[in-house]
């Protein structure tokens, strides 16, 4: 039986480093239009998203895309889906994936696999991780790391997040920081899926000091005492756009093919 579970995409108009961000064009196209289309590629039931401009709306006239037009005034994405999923009129079963609004190589697979491992796992919330492979990328702290529990089939439970490389592998470290020792270190994926029950509950939580720290909304779910499993992403997340430079990339990216 297939999994049946909503996409809902957060989209901002007003983005800090890059204005305008969901109306700017890749390939000629918005880009919340190739976020959209990867989200419909992927099987789900209804496509959404969350604009905070009657432009983004505009921008998907014609499409087989729902848009929920949500306040401006929204501090994250999260607070943003919450509002999408009232005006929706999820009920609280509704099985939900938050795919950020400035993802538009993101795989189709990589969509279902985590809405299937919030499935499998009962958790509260799931998202998706992938293995590094060099120190540069563990000791960045634009990459998110994390730790999980020791894996069941397909997901382990989160136990923590951050910025700093975890986790800290005593005696490799203080030989070479260069060269990752034999181990297994985790990049985190900011895609999510929850429950629109938990989604509402997420929204409403103060945040956290965790949270506040690291500067990571997820470690609210944690702090708070939620389960948050995660999963080995099945194909490659291609960066996401962020920057002009981002931008730049996508459309390199686009032009030799690579989807």
């Amino acid at each position: 039986m297939s999994l049946d579970f909503f996409v809902a995409i957060p989209a901002r108009y007003a983005a800090s480093r890059l204005p305008g961000k969901p109306l700017r064009l890749l390939g000629g196209e918005p880009l919340v239009v190739h976020v959209a289309r990867r989200a419909l590629a992927a099987g789900a039931r209804e496509v959404w998203v969350a604009a905070d401009d009657a432009r983004i709306a505009d921008a998907l006239r014609g499409t087989a895309v729902r848009v929920a037009m949500t306040s401006a005034d929204h501090a994250s994405g999260s607070d943003r889906l919450a509002e999408c999923a009232d005006i929706a009129g999820w009920d609280d079963d509704t099985l939900v994936v938050n795919l950020q609004g400035d993802e538009p190589f993101a795989p189709a697979a990589g969509i279902r696999a985590v809405a299937q491992a919030l499935a499998d796992s009962g958790a509260h919330m799931a998202t998706l991780a992938t293995e590094v492979t060099d120190a540069a990328t563990l000791f960045d702290p634009n990459a998110v790391k994390l730790v999980r529990t020791a894996p069941q089939p397909g997901w382990g439970d989160a136990l923590y997040f951050s910025r700093a490389p975890i986790p800290w592998h005593r005696d490799g470290f203080a030989r070479d920081r260069d060269t990752l020792p034999p181990g297994q270190w985790l990049r985190h994926i900011g895609i999510y899926a929850y429950r629109a029950g938990f989604l509402r509950q997420f929204a409403s939580l103060p945040p956290g000091v965790l949270e506040q720290v690291e500067s990571l909304e997820q470690l609210r779910v944690l702090e708070a005492g939620f389960r948050i499993a995660v999963a080995l992403t099945p194909e490659p997340f291609p960066p996401g756009v962020d920057t002009p430079e981002d931008l730049e990339r996508a459309e390199r990216h686009l032009a030799l093919g690579r989807t």
